[in-house]
Order: structure tokens, then C-alpha cells, then sequence
């Protein structure tokens, strides 16, 4: 009796108090997964545990007690050796299988994500530390949906991606702060497209990935298809490194993913990375007030704000942010901090204590430089690497707190009074992933939200993902995406591609030889007037001028012959190229119908002198005169091509499972350096500046060393075709130094380059300044009269960066 009335009374109390009780989750199917393992964990190597080669472990801890959790294998490089030479010898197999057949070994793991969901969950939340209820509501159900939605396009790659072939072992290297969801965005699309894996989850949180890949065997994923490698900074090194990798698909910090990027230059290998981020959480004074500040919670507060995403800056239009800051700080206050398996916390732990002392120290310096530190009351767990919700007020838009990425739950706060200063704060920092707009006036949303520098804009809404709609980011923030079709061409190849061979002097030859036929050259010109002496300037600003150094160099004819002289352009001249094409930004805003008419009169004019360029062509590459005439033809029709594709290559709009849409608009990459190859130096000139152009980008080309006139000729077409100022920009010189410095230029945003191996090595590995994506040829040869290969989507693709806006609807 005194137990029922003792029952009734604790009821009562909590109807009284409103206080909620402890709702904990059972963990001990977890426990006795971790104790089958409690001599330690090994590699997961072709389809079975392996223990490490050099015998090394280590130990992870509960970030919520700090308690050992689990004894993990510390890779070497020969641990590394044997996962990619397992996955090497299955991907053949794997490809083999079809896509249904690989379609069917997605479903079957997407079925196996959901029978074991609630062992996944767990185990999640104790390896990470974040609260049960995310694990099991949003981490797992999103991991199923991944597998599910990439085994349809498992199924449908032979005629969705039929120009298309599987790069072939992806190496893949996840983050701590999402260990199962990051497993799954990089698995999926690359086994459902034909590649094998090699997987380095997080040091700090291996034991998903682990008890994931034990799971994949026992539902029949073949041996050597999925390998997974557990390690320190070290072992992911070595897989960066790996000679046998064909793809390094990498998330975690911005430093990282730049040494990545500078070890991976000129290797060949495909690389994508989702890096850092410093979001904006923009509220204009119409939005629903209590909505936006629910908003905000889930946009920092989630995962204890250990998001790439988060939106970690609130942007408040000045008539309500008095009234805004006074309802968040009251909802702070009812937010939980507390152990990972309360169902009815709001926030767990940090990773770390390291982690919880780096946002500390974040802290306490946004505090010296001026902010006012608001955290919520309340008693934090002992043991773990607790912080509690965090927000920062009077925060300068260049202090220290606004410009770094935190990674915990701390919230900075900045006013604004017009949409165009809410834009120009909301771009104000080096990053660019996603970002949050929330206004009543959907037209103002909807204007924003294209103007944001984000590869991803949430309306009303944040933290929205879908297998479906891609993710990635802009910048800083790295480039490729994860999700949706646009993720699928990250681990696919061109076809065409696949096929080139090295570019050798023996190759050229052999194809001027065999496109000259019988025809002989002219040695020299046959008039006996002497030459008007004519040294072609650059092109810059819509203008021809003369080189910064006042210097020229001699152009001579396959002959022999001394043709004329070119400009010798500079880091100055470059630069100057450079501002003119960052100040022409009403190309990149023009209609696409505007683009392609631009495009036909490029045509147009570029038709009406074909005699003469072709002359030209055959003079300086030694070509028949039907050859040169050929390669006049090819460059119209590609004119053409593009002018086509300017107002057809568009956006689609995604219908993820929530009610709303997300539109994937296509957007120019920006200010975008060409180098040009010597070979079909007209064709290659054409088929690298009109995609650009045709997709609103602004360019500043560096043409083919050997026979730069054909670009000069060019500029001619350019000033008779109502072409605006720095759209095109043309520098002649030495290209080796002129694409280094393009390459270290910040206010380049991508560079393509076609030529020699060693051009290509370095415009990657010099471009991890601003992380510009790059599209290069390793020195293999394009044929550039090939459609297939020089033409069409593939160049697209890289002229343009996917935004994804979402639009949630409904009451």
C-alpha cells in the first residue's frame, strides 16, 4: 500500500513541477556486443575481423563518462596494403555482378539497417555521446534511407549512367560527429555505382562502422567489397597515399581536407571533400518568431552544435532582436543537458575533453573581445565532456566567435537592417555549406536565398537531409556533393576518359601526321612585300593592352618561319585579368537566353572569318589546310553546342519524403583560370571557355604556349560580338608560371588545366588556398574533335555548383 501511495505521490509531484523524470534505454544488447569483442576489435578485411599487423591498439572511451568503452586496432600502412588489395580484387566481381545484383545487396543492407536499428542506435549514442532520441529518429532511419534510395540507382546505372564506368577502389575517411550517417552517404552511391571500399572511420568513434561492416557479412555483402581499417591520423595518411586508391572521399576539418587535397595532387585521383562550415541562421522581422527560435535550437543545439552545418551565426533584423533574444534565452532554459540514454534529454555530451576544452577557450576569448556570454542554468552530469547551451550577444562580425568554426553549442549573434546587409553578413566568412532563411514573405526567401554563398539553403527550415538532395558545400567548405544524382557522378567516371593515353610529343606527332595526309606545308610566305611588324597585346577588360612588363616573345610557324610576337604576361597582368572578370558579375546574373545568343554571335563571327583562322591554324601546327579547315568547323559547331545548352542545362527540383520540395539550381562556379593545351589549340580554346561562358562563369585563359595567336586572332571575334567587359580575359606567357599563379590566386574560385602532367600536379597541390575545385588532365590526351570526350555534360558539370534550396510547405 505505502509503495502505491509512495507511486502516486512521485505522479503528482511531476504534474506539480512539470519536471520530467528519467526515461533511460536499455543498453545492454550493446554491452554484450561490446563484451563478444572485449579482447579487441580488429580490421574488417576482406569479409572478416583480421587482427593488426604490427599488433598495436588503443582504447576508446564513453564521452559521456569518460569510462574505457572498447579496444580498437591501430592500422599500419601494411593493414592499409591488404584492405585495398582485398578491394581491388573484388571490385571486378562487384562490377560484374550488374546493377540489380548490386541493387539487391543495397536493399538487403537497407533491411538490415532497420532490423538491427536499435543496436545500432545505442551503440551510436554511447561511442558518440549524443542523446538516444536523435540516434534512433533521425541518424538510423536516414542510414536505411540512404541504402534504399542509392539501390535504385544501383538498378537504373546502366541507363541512367551509360557514358559512365566506376572509378574502382574509393578510400573514404569519416568524421566522429555523424560516424553511422557519414558511413552511410559515402558507402552507398560508391558500392551502388560498381567501386569497392576501404573505410578509416574516426579514432574517437570506430564502433559503428565496425559492428556495421560485422552486420553487412552476415547478410551475404560479398568478401572485399566493404573493408574497414580503424586508426589514428596516421592510418588515414597511408590510405590517402595508397597508390591503389582511386578516389579519397574525405569529411572532416578544413586543415585536413587541404592536406589531403596537397597529397593527393597529381596523383589521379578523384577526390571530393565536405569540410567546415559557419552557417547563417538569417530571421527577418516577419518570420514566425516562435517557430524561428525552435528553429534555432535544432540548428545549434542539435548534436550538442558538433555540425558541419550548424547554424552557429543568428542574424536578426534589428525590429525584433530584442524580442527574439529574450524568448531563445527563455527556451535555453528548458533545455536538458544529460546522459546519451535519457530518451528525454535534449543534449548529450561532447566528444571529448579535449573538444570541451577547445570550446571553452572559444568562448572565454568571444568574451574578451566584447560578447556578452548567456548560458542556460542547470546542473551539468559529472564525468563527461559536458557544455552547456551557449549564446553569445553583441558579437562583432570580425571577432573571433564569428569567423571560426566552434563545433560545440555555442550561438553568436549579429543585426541587420536591410536584406542586402542580411546577405552581405551572411556571406562575411570563408566557409560556405548551408544556410537557414526564415521570413512569412516566401518572394523575400526565395530572392535570398540564390544570393547566399551556400551550397545549401534551408527556407523556414534547418537541418533538412535527404538521400535524395544533395549535400556540399562552396569555398572553404570544400566541393563535391553527397546525395541525389549530382553525389552519383562523384564516383563515376567519363567513359571516354577512362580511354585517354598520356600526351607525349610522339602522340601530337602522330596526329598532325595522320591529319595532314599528303599535303605539304610552305616553308615560308611567298610574298616578296616584308611584313608589317604586329605584336598581338593581351586581352583584358574587354580591351587590348600591352603586358605589365612591357615584354613580348616570338611565335614561329611548324615551319620554322617567325610568325609574329605575343604579349609576355605576369602575376601583375593575372591579377588585373582577375579583377576585370570578379568585376563583370552581370554575366553570371544574365538570362541564360542572353548567354546563348552571346554564344551563337561568337559562332556567327568566328564563321564569317573561317578562312582565316584556318590559314592560321595550318601555318602554326603544320595541319593540311582540310585539317585547319576542320578544326574552324569544329569550334562553330561547339560555339553552337553550348549556345544550346546555355538555356537547357538546369536544375531539378527534389521531392524528399517530408512535405515540401528542394530545388537543385545550378549556379556558376564564379571567377574560373583556363589553361589551354598546344594541341587543336582553336578546338581546345573553344571547347574549354564556351561551357564556362555559357553557364555565367567570368574567365581568365592562359592560351596554348606554342601557338598563342589563334587566341589573339580570337580576341578580334570577341570585340566585334557585344561580348561585356571580363567576360573573357586572355593573358599570353609562359604557362607554367602563369597557372601557378592562378592557381594561388584567392579570388579564383576553380581552374582548369589541360597540358603537361607536371601543370596539372601543381594546380592542385597550389590550390588549397581557398580550395578551389580544379579540373585537369593529369597529361592525358583529349581528342578534342571527340563529342564524347570534350563536349557536353562532363564540362558542365564542373562550370557549374549545385545549390540546394528546401521549401518545406504546408500549415
Amino acid at each position: 500500500m505505502s509503495s502505491k501511495n509512495t507511486t502516486h505521490s512521485s505522479v503528482a509531484r511531476y504534474f506539480d513541477t512539470m519536471d520530467y523524470g528519467p526515461a533511460p534505454e536499455s543498453d545492454t544488447d550493446a554491452r554484450h556486443w561490446l563484451a563478444s569483442h572485449a579482447e579487441g576489435f580488429g580490421h574488417f578485411i576482406d569479409g572478416r575481423f583480421t587482427t593488426a599487423s604490427a599488433g598495436a591498439h588503443f582504447e576508446t572511451a564513453e564521452p559521456a563518462t569518460g569510462r574505457r568503452l572498447a579496444r580498437i586496432a591501430q592500422g599500419s600502412a601494411q593493414d592499409v596494403d591488404a584492405a585495398v588489395a582485398a578491394a581491388r580484387a573484388a571490385q571486378p566481381g562487384w562490377l560484374a555482378l550488374g546493377g540489380h545484383g548490386r541493387a539487391r545487396h543495397l536493399y538487403a543492407l537497407a533491411r538490415m539497417v532497420q532490423r538491427h536499428a536499435r543496436l545500432l542506435a545505442v551503440v551510436e549514442a554511447l561511442d558518440n555521446g549524443k542523446p538516444i532520441r536523435e540516434t534512433r529518429d533521425l541518424d538510423v532511419p536516414l542510414v536505411a534511407r540512404h541504402f534504399y534510395h542509392h539501390a535504385g540507382w544501383a538498378q537504373l546505372q546502366e541507363r541512367e549512367f551509360a557514358d559512365q564506368v566506376p572509378l574502382g577502389v574509393v578510400g573514404q575517411i569519416i568524421p566522429w560527429n555523424f560516424p553511422l550517417l557519414m558511413l552511410a552517404w559515402k558507402i552507398a552511391p560508391a558500392l551502388a555505382l560498381g567501386n569497392t571500399v576501404v573505410l578509416k572511420p574516426a579514432e574517437l568513434t570506430p564502433l559503428s562502422a565496425l559492428l556495421f561492416a560485422e552486420l553487412a557479412a552476415q547478410a551475404d555483402l560479398p568478401a572485399g567489397v566493404l573493408n574497414v581499417v580503424t586508426g589514428d591520423g596516421a592510418t588515414g595518411a597511408a590510405l590517402v597515399a595508397h597508390e591503389g586508391v582511386d578516389k579519397i572521399a574525405f569529411t572532416g576539418s578544413t586543415d585536413v581536407g587541404r592536406l589531403i587535397r596537397e597529397a593527393t595532387a597529381g596523383s589521379g585521383k578523384s577526390l571530393t571533400l565536405e569540410l567546415g562550415g559557419k552557417s547563417p541562421f538569417i530571421v527577418f522581422d516577419d518570420a514566425d518568431i516562435d517557430a524561428a527560435v525552435e528553429g534555432v535550437v535544432d540548428a545549434i543545439w542539435f548534436n550538442q552544435g558538433q555540425v558541419c552545418c550548424a547554424g552557429s551565426r543568428l542574424l536578426l533584423q534589428e525590429g525584433i532582436a530584442t524580442d527574439f533574444i529574450a524568448r531563445l534565452r527563455r527556451r535555453m532554459q528548458s533545455l536538458r543537458v544529460g546522459s546519451p540514454m535519457d530518451k528525454a534529454i535534449d543534449m548529450g555530451s561532447l566528444i571529448d575533453p579535449t573538444q570541451l576544452e577547445r570550446v571553452r577557450a572559444l568562448v572565454a576569448t568571444g568574451v574578451r573581445e566584447g560578447a556578452t556570454c548567456y548560458q542556460a542554468p542547470g546542473t551539468l552530469p559529472p564525468g563527461g565532456s559536458f557544455f552547456p547551451p551557449t549564446l553569445l550577444t553583441n558579437v562583432h562580425p570580425a571577432s573571433t566567435v564569428a569567423t571560426e568554426e566552434i563545433f560545440g553549442p555555442v550561438l553568436v549573434t549579429m543585426t541587420f537592417r536591410t536584406p542586402d546587409e542580411a546577405v552581405a553578413l551572411a556571406n562575411n566568412t570563408r566557409y560556405g555549406l548551408a544556410a537557414s532563411v526564415w521570413s512569412e514573405t516566401i518572394g523575400l526567401a526565395l530572392g535570398i536565398a540564390p544570393q547566399l554563398q551556400a551550397g545549401v539553403v534551408w527556407v523556414n527550415a534547418t537541418n533538412l537531409f535527404d538521400a535524395g538532395v544533395g549535400f556540399g558545400g562552396y569555398r572553404e567548405s570544400g566541393y563535391g556533393r553527397e546525395g541525389g544524382r549530382e553525389g552519383c557522378y562523384e564516383y563515376l567516371k567519363p567513359r571516354a576518359w577512362a580511354e585517354r593515353k598520356p600526351r607525349t610529343a610522339a602522340v601530337v606527332a602522330v596526329a598532325v601526321q595522320a591529319a595532314n595526309e599528303t599535303s605539304k606545308i610552305q616553308a615560308k610566305p611567298t610574298s616578296t612585300l616584308p611584313a608589317i611588324d604586329r605584336t598581338a597585346k593581351l586581352f583584358i577588360g574587354g580591351k587590348q593592352v600591352r603586358p605589365d612588363g612591357e615584354l613580348s616573345h616570338p611565335v614561329f610557324a611548324a615551319s620554322g618561319w617567325r610568325l609574329g610576337e605575343v604579349g609576355t604576361g605576369n602575376r601583375k597582368d593575372i591579377r588585373n585579368a582577375v579583377a576585370a572578370a570578379r568585376a563583370a558579375t552581370g554575366w553570371s546574373s544574365a538570362t541564360p537566353h542572353r548567354r546563348a545568343q552571346a554564344l551563337y554571335y561568337l559562332a556567327e563571327n568566328l564563321s564569317a572569318r573561317a578562312d582565316e583562322f584556318a590559314a592560321r591554324i595550318a601555318s602554326l601546327t603544320g595541319v593540311t589546310a582540310r585539317a585547319a579547315q576542320a578544326e574552324v568547323d569544329a569550334s562553330v559547331s561547339r560555339l553552337f553546342a553550348y549556345g544550346a545548352w546555355a538555356d537547357k542545362y538546369e536544375g531539378t527540383v527534389h521531392v524528399p519524403p517530408l512535405r515540401g520540395v528542394a530545388l537543385a539550381t545550378v549556379e556558376p562556379m564564379g571567377v574560373v583560370g583556363v589553361v589551354c593545351p598546344d594541341e587543336a589549340p582553336l578546338l581546345s580554346f573553344v571547347s574549354l571557355f564556351a561551357p564556362l561562358m555559357a553557364m555565367g562563369n567570368r574567365t581568365v585563359i592562359v592560351p596554348s604556349e606554342k601557338h598563342p595567336l589563334i587566341a589573339t586572332d580570337f580576341y578580334q571575334v570577341l570585340e566585334t560580338s557585344d561580348l561585356p567587359a571580363g567576360v573573357i580575359n586572355l593573358v599570353t606567357g609562359p604557362v607554367a608560371s602563369l597557372a601557378q599563379t592562378l592557381a594561388e590566386h584567392d579570388d579564383v574560385d576553380a581552374l582548369w588545366v589541360f597540358g603537361a602532367k607536371e601543370l596539372s600536379r601543381n594546380a592542385e597541390r597550389l590550390s588549397v588556398g581557398n580550395l578551389k575545385r580544379t579540373l585537369v588532365d593529369h597529361g592525358l590526351a583529349t581528342d578534342w574533335h571527340d563529342p564524347a570526350s570534350a563536349e557536353g555534360a562532363l564540362f558542365l558539370r564542373h562550370a557549374t555548383q549545385v545549390k540546394n534550396i528546401w521549401i518545406p510547405y504546408g500549415e
